[in-house]
C-alpha cells in the first residue's frame, strides 16, 4: 500500500475548504531532478576522468594490459553504482513529491521515508522567481516575507540551492515551467486583489465605527406637559 493512500485529495493533506479551488498540480521530472539536484552527470564525468587518469598512469608505469583493464573496470563499476543510486533517489523523490497551486496557497507534499506537507499561503509570499532550461523545464523559488522561514534540510531538494540562511521553498525541475509560473502569477494577483479589497472593507467599517463613537450625543428635549385640571 502506498504511504499516501490515506490522502483525502491527491497531494493535499486535507480537503480544500469551500471557495478554494485547485489551479494546478504537478511533480518534478525525475530525469531533470537527477541532473539538477543529484548531479548524476557530474558524478559520471568525475568517474570518467578518474578512469582515464588511472589508465594513463598504469600504462606509463608499464603495468600489463590485464591489470589496466581490471582497474578501469573496477572504477567503472563504482561509477555505475554511484550514478545508479543517485538516479534511484531522484526517481523516489519525484514519485513522492507533489506541488499544488490553489487560489490561496502553494502546497508542497514531499518525503520518501517520512511524508510531509507544507502549506505556503500567498499572504506570506513576497515574490516568485522563474528559471527555465533549454528543455522547457525549470524552477520556481518563492521568496517569503520577513519572519517566515522553512527548514533547508527538511525540505531539500524542494528549496533553492545554496540559500541556507533564508531558505526559499521551490517548485523544482517541473516540466513546462513557464506555463506553471503564469498560473502561479495569476493566482497571486487574484489573491492579492481579494485581500486588498477585504482590508479596505475592514478599514472602512472601522472608520465608520469611530465616527459613530465620536459623534456628540443628542441632548434630551423638554416637552411641555398638559396642565392638570383645577391646578394652580
Amino acid at each position: 500500500m502506498s504511504e499516501f493512500a490515506f490522502e483525502p485529495v491527491h497531494g493535499l493533506p486535507e480537503n480544500l475548504p469551500p471557495g478554494e479551488a485547485l489551479r494546478w498540480q504537478g511533480a518534478p521530472h525525475w530525469r531533470v531532478l537527477a541532473r539538477r539536484a543529484f548531479y548524476v552527470r557530474s558524478v559520471a564525468f568525475y568517474f570518467g576522468v578518474l578512469i582515464v587518469l588511472r589508465v594513463v598512469y598504469l600504462l606509463a608505469s608499464g603495468a600489463p594490459a590485464p591489470t589496466v583493464i581490471l582497474s578501469a573496470l573496477w572504477l567503472a563499476t563504482l561509477g555505475l553504482l554511484a550514478t545508479g543510486i543517485l538516479t534511484l533517489l531522484a526517481m523516489l523523490y519525484s514519485r513522492s513529491t507533489v506541488y499544488s497551486i490553489t487560489d490561496y496557497r502553494v502546497v508542497i507534499r514531499f518525503g520518501v521515508a517520512l511524508p510531509m506537507a507544507v502549506n505556503i499561503p500567498f499572504k506570506i509570499v513576497e515574490s516568485a522567481g522563474l528559471r527555465t532550461y533549454a528543455d522547457g523545464s525549470g524552477d520556481i523559488p518563492l521568496v517569503l516575507s520577513k519572519g517566515q522561514n522553512v527548514s533547508y534540510l527538511i525540505m531539500w531538494p524542494n528549496v533553492r540551492p545554496w540559500q541556507f540562511s533564508n531558505a526559499q521553498p521551490m517548485l523544482r525541475s517541473i516540466p513546462d515551467a513557464a506555463k506553471v509560473a503564469e498560473i502561479l502569477a495569476e493566482a497571486l494577483r487574484s489573491a492579492t486583489a481579494e485581500m486588498a479589497a477585504e482590508s479596505m472593507a475592514v478599514t472602512e467599517q472601522t472608520v465608520d465605527a469611530d465616527r459613530e463613537d465620536s459623534a456628540p450625543a443628542s441632548e434630551p428635549r423638554l416637552e411641555p406637559s398638559a396642565a392638570k385640571a383645577g391646578g394652580q
